[in-house]
C-alpha cells in the first residue's frame, strides 16, 4: 500500500452518527472476492435520497470524510473499508470510530483521525457551507488544520498505527521488512527442516 503523509483536499460532511458497516456497503455486494470496485455501492441506500450528501457533485473528488461518533460500527466486513477507499477517500474525521473499522482503514492505509465533538463540529459545518474548503491532516505532525491557516488541530494516533501508515506497511508488506531476518533465520535452520524461502 502507498504511504501515507499528508492528506489535501475537500471533505465529504456525513453528519450521521452510528453509521454502521451495512450502511456503508450493504451484504448483499458482499459476493464478490476482489478488493476493488466497490465505491459505486457504498451508501447505496441513502442515495436513493437525491439530497444525500453523495449526491452533491461539490463533493466529488473528496479524499476526507467527516463524521460523527462510532462510525463503522456493526459486522466487522472488511468489504465497508473498500468501499470507502473506492469513494477516493484517504482519510476519515469523527469523535470516535469502532475498533474493528479503525484496525481495517489502517490496514488498507486510510488515515483515521479522531478530534473532539466541538471541533468535528466546527470542521462539519465549514464543509456543508463551503464544499470546496480545503482541509489538511498532517500524520507526521499528527495535526489537522484549514488550507487556509486559520484553524489547526493537534490529533492523537497509536504510534504502531502511524509507524504502518507512514511507511506503507500492509500486513505483507510488515513481513517483508523483515526479508534480510527471515533470510538470515533460514540458512541457521537444519536441512531436515521444511525450506520456507522461495529459493
Amino acid at each position: 500500500m502507498k504511504k501515507v503523509e499528508k492528506v489535501t483536499g475537500h471533505a465529504i460532511p456525513l453528519n450521521r452518527a452510528n453509521v454502521d458497516t451495512d450502511q456503508i456497503i450493504p451484504a448483499k455486494h458482499l459476493k464478490r472476492i476482489e478488493r476493488t470496485g466497490y465505491g459505486p455501492f457504498a451508501f447505496e441506500s441513502w442515495r436513493e435520497d437525491p439530497d444525500f450528501v453523495l449526491n452533491d457533485p461539490a463533493y466529488g473528488g473528496a479524499k476526507l470524510l467527516i463524521s460523527r461518533h462510532n462510525f463503522g460500527s456493526g459486522s466487522s466486513r472488511e468489504h465497508a473499508v473498500w468501499a470507502v477507499e473506492g469513494l477516493g477517500v484517504e482519510a476519515l474525521i469523527a469523535p470516535s470510530f469502532a475498533d474493528i473499522f479503525k484496525n481495517n482503514c489502517m490496514k488498507v492505509g486510510i488515515l483515521t483521525v479522531e478530534l473532539p465533538e466541538e471541533d468535528v463540529d466546527y470542521l462539519m459545518a465549514r464543509s456543508e457551507e463551503l464544499p470546496d474548503a480545503g482541509i489538511e491532516v498532517d500524520l507526521q505532525a499528527q495535526t489537522v488544520r484549514t488550507t487556509d491557516g486559520s484553524w489547526e488541530r493537534p490529533f492523537e494516533i497509536s504510534p504502531f498505527a502511524r509507524w504502518r501508515l507512514l511507511n506503507g506497511f500492509d500486513d505483507i508488506g510488515m513481513t517483508l521488512a523483515y526479508d534480510t531476518d527471515i533470510e538470515a533465520f533460514e540458512r541457521q535452520r537444519p536441512n531436515r527442516l521444511p525450506v520456507t524461502t522461495a529459493d
